[in-house]
């Protein structure tokens, strides 16, 4: 792990520092439950499209406090929503407060958020949207959603694709004519149209859990065609080579050879195919929360936070933050295809 991160510093502090980046990205969505003030579906129905709380150290009488607080606010215009402070009290920002009961991690109920405010004052660091649910609460729980997709998503992309390619490559012949065939049909199709019509094939009436793993299983079915065929030529490479050669007169199984001798020898191609692909994954979650065929309210996703915005410009000139989703999703696939990029080279025996 140190000569990795040391090639990769060495060949692009750009890349080494989107990879801190992304790990650190995951780690924060992963444990959003023990990070974020409110629970993605707790509402404030006083306050809908509530403009990112100012956060305050002085207060209108000009003294300085040493601990941030906030301000309570109501809707001083319907129309236009704008919101005024009222000055009267101070809400000091306090941390682990009690809150709606939620399990973190799945598996263990607690009442204590990171930090918060008293009621009737909120704190929404990137606002709210028309339910008056915190958004930064709502991204990072979505994006727990959007990215354990991608990443569970091209997990699987990656075993079909190494098996799938490996077998047709090493063994050749008629197997090889069968697997190619159909890789070259599923390839044949658009991927974004393929992806609707199997989401079609499924009821809308699904429960969340049932849509997550559905959107798993799609996005694996459609990722994986590209990846076999690329394995394929390499296996094809690397079978005739001497060491492989050895194995076979050895008598060692071809069980033991493709596994064992010739797909790690692939792997330096597949992980760095692995890192670009994962931005596709995610778009393709978004684009299907986006359309409604997704993660289903309340659960949050990037896609269906967005999907708010949608035809709907008001919204987006009275509450442009809903649109940070969006920005979420730009900066993840930025640091993906420049982390991917390097890697390729990272990974090169030839350049160590």
């Amino acid at each position: 792990m140190k000569n990795f991160l040391r090639r990769l510093r060495k060949h692009s502090r750009i890349s080494y520092y989107s990879f801190w980046f992304l790990i650190v990205f995951y780690f924060v969505s992963f444990f959003a439950d023990l990070l974020v003030p409110y629970h993605f579906d707790e509402q404030f129905r006083n306050k809908p499209y509530h403009p990112p709380t100012k956060i305050h150290f002085v207060d209108n009488e000009g003294k300085f406090h040493i601990r941030p607080f906030v301000y309570n606010t109501s809707m001083d215009d319907p129309v236009f929503r704008t919101y005024r402070e009222d000055y009267s009290i101070r809400y000091p920002v306090k941390f682990f407060v009690d809150g709606h009961e939620r399990k973190v991690l799945f598996v263990f109920k607690t009442k204590k958020y990171l930090f918060g405010v008293d009621r009737p004052a909120g704190i929404f660091l990137f606002g709210t949207d028309t339910y008056g649910r915190d958004i930064f609460s709502r991204l990072l729980y979505g994006g727990r959603i959007s990215l354990s997709i991608s990443m569970i998503g091209v997990l699987i992309s990656f075993v079909l694709g190494m098996i799938t390619g490996g077998f047709a490559g090493y063994f050749g012949g008629i197997t090889d004519q069968i697997l190619m065939r159909m890789v070259e049909i599923l390839m044949v199709f658009p991927s974004f149209y393929l992806m609707l019509s199997l989401r079609a094939m499924f009821p809308l009436n699904l429960s969340s859990i049932q849509v997550y793993f559905l959107i798993v299983l799609i996005l694996s079915l459609i990722g994986w065609a590209g990846l076999a065929r690329i394995i394929r030529g390499m296996v094809l490479s690397i079978k005739e080579e001497d060491y492989v050669l050895a194995a076979r007169s050895l008598g060692l199984s071809h069980w033991k050879i493709l596994v064992f001798h010739i797909l790690p020898n692939t792997f330096s191609y597949t992980i760095t195919a692995i890192t670009i692909s994962v931005p596709g994954y995610i778009i393709g979650e978004s684009a299907l929360s986006l359309l409604g065929l997704g993660i289903q309210e309340p659960y949050p996703s990037w896609g269906n936070i967005l999907s708010s915005t949608v035809g709907n410009l008001k919204v987006i000139g009275d509450a442009p933050w809903l649109l940070l989703a969006g920005a979420f999703i730009f900066i993840i696939l930025i640091n993906f295809n420049i982390l991917g990029d390097a890697l390729r080279n990272v990974l090169d025996p030839k350049n160590w």
